[in-house]
């Protein structure tokens, strides 16, 4: 009798520890499928800039050195103000535009990388100050005690275009005036508006950072041989 009782309380204690295992494990399937039915966290957007620019010691150019030259913030009028998207245009659809890549931002304003390829590029023959530097507004002997020259820049444009589904262009307008500090007020030097289009290797935000980078520094080049044919 009494083992009697003992089996079936045994049985009925490990029928209770089964439930209780089966609910344990239950829960715990529907955690882990819980846990995998949550969003992953959003990809971060890939950073780009204009690469690493010259890490070689330049030959010594034997020319004379040029004329230091004051070299102004780049303005962006043709850009959301302090943005870092990377934009393109569907010419063959909306061309009026402008829409962001949704993981591509550029590391800085495309204006301010634009200023770092001028200076690098202007440096290469001559002194580049900033506009607003106490240098900028000291006069040199050497140039009859002129104050430096003044290059002021609009970026206009600066977008991955694309003129079909497959083919595409990074382009850069940028409008340039050179001014002269006079006594008298500015003399207008010159102006001149750079438009610059370069393939993209791809119909891509990658493409198109590549094609505007190099678009930005083939006018820095263009930018450089004007400036300097202007007498400066």
């Amino acid at each position: 009798m009494h083992e009697t009782i003992k089996n079936i309380a045994a049985s009925a204690y490990e029928s209770s520890a089964g439930a209780i295992f089966r609910l344990n494990l239950s829960a715990a399937l529907l955690v882990l499928a819980g846990c995998s039915a949550l969003p992953a966290p959003p990809a971060r957007p890939a950073l780009y800039d204009f690469g690493a620019g010259t890490v070689a010691t330049a030959p010594a150019d034997r020319r004379a050195p040029l004329p230091p030259l004051a070299l102004a913030d780049v303005e962006a009028p043709g850009l959301p103000e302090g943005s870092n998207a990377v934009l393109y245009r569907l010419a063959y659809a909306d061309a009026q535009q402008l829409r962001p890549y949704s993981q591509a931002r550029w590391s800085q304003p495309p204006a301010q990388l634009l200023q770092q390829r001028l200076r690098e590029q202007l440096g290469q023959r001559r002194a580049v100050l900033k506009a607003d530097d106490g240098a900028a507004q000291a006069r040199d002997p050497a140039q009859g005690g002129k104050l430096p020259l003044v290059l002021r820049t609009e970026l206009e444009e600066f977008s991955h275009l694309f003129t079909s589904a497959t083919d595409s262009a990074g382009v850069v307008r940028l409008r340039a005036t050179v001014v002269e500090l006079t006594p008298a007020g500015e003399s207008l030097r010159g102006q001149r508006v750079f438009i610059v289009q370069q393939p993209a290797r791809s119909a891509d935000a990658a493409g198109g950072v590549a094609a505007l980078a190099a678009a930005s520094s083939q006018l820095a080049g263009e930018l450089a041989v004007w400036v300097e044919q202007l007498g400066q």
